[in-house]
């Protein structure tokens, strides 16, 4: 499960592998953790319009945490930020925004996982192994009970990892294994405007191979500031 990661709020990286824009004004700390405010990417509502000027895609600003449109207590993100594939057709807080079909993805530079093995918790940096940002499928609301005005939240989605090269080597022992969904690149598109009946096709491991990991032992000292 993933509650902290470096987001993707460079300019020229989210134009080049996502390709959106982020908003203007937009001014986002990279070191995300839930209900920090960061960047997602959706598809854009005009996207069928047939207007070239209309983008596929866009890039909005969220809370890290699903905020469901049913309560008032922005606070409720602090323990959605993360989305079991096994029963989010279920859960009330992620259950309408999967059956809508909002899909998003999180641009993210690398997530941080704890590595048991030694006895201890190490923070892990896992990022891709060719440099480039990763893109972590998500869902997104909105909701306008909490503020009075529209607050957009997203969750990412997780599968079960305890057969992965990598993450199965993250939290301790005892616990179940899990991973967030990384998409490829070329399913960006498809992810973003796939519906609700077909959404569970896109629930897969990504290549351990594909991956690095680097201890980090201090970043856990680093939050808040």
């Amino acid at each position: 499960m993933c509650s902290n990661y470096d987001a993707c709020t460079s300019t020229e990286r989210l134009r080049l592998h996502f390709g959106v824009e982020l908003p203007a004004g937009a001014n986002l700390r990279t070191d995300v953790w839930p209900a920090y405010q960061a960047p997602f990417v959706r598809r854009h509502p005009n996207a069928d319009v047939g207007d070239d000027a209309v983008p596929p895609r866009e890039s909005l600003v969220g809370l890290f945490g699903m905020v469901p449109h049913w309560t008032g207590d922005v606070a409720f993100g602090r323990r959605t930020y993360n989305a079991r594939s096994e029963t989010v057709t279920e859960k009330p807080s992620f259950r309408d925004a999967w059956r809508n079909g909002q899909h998003c993805i999180v641009p993210v530079e690398a997530i941080y996982e704890p590595d048991w093995r030694s006895g201890t918790a190490v923070p892990t940096r896992i990022q891709r192994k060719d440099g480039h940002p990763m893109g972590i499928a998500g869902l997104w609301t909105s909701n306008r009970k909490a503020t009075g005005e529209e607050l957009l939240s997203f969750t990412m989605l997780t599968i079960n990892a305890d057969d992965h090269e990598l993450f199965r080597h993250f939290h301790k022992p005892q616990d179940e294994k899990r991973m967030v969904v990384i998409l490829h690149e070329h399913r960006y598109d498809e992810w973003l405007k796939t519906p609700a009946a077909k959404s569970m096709d896109f629930m897969r491991q990504y290549p351990a191979h594909l991956l690095i990991s680097t201890p980090d032992p201090e970043r856990g000292k680093r939050k808040g500031r």
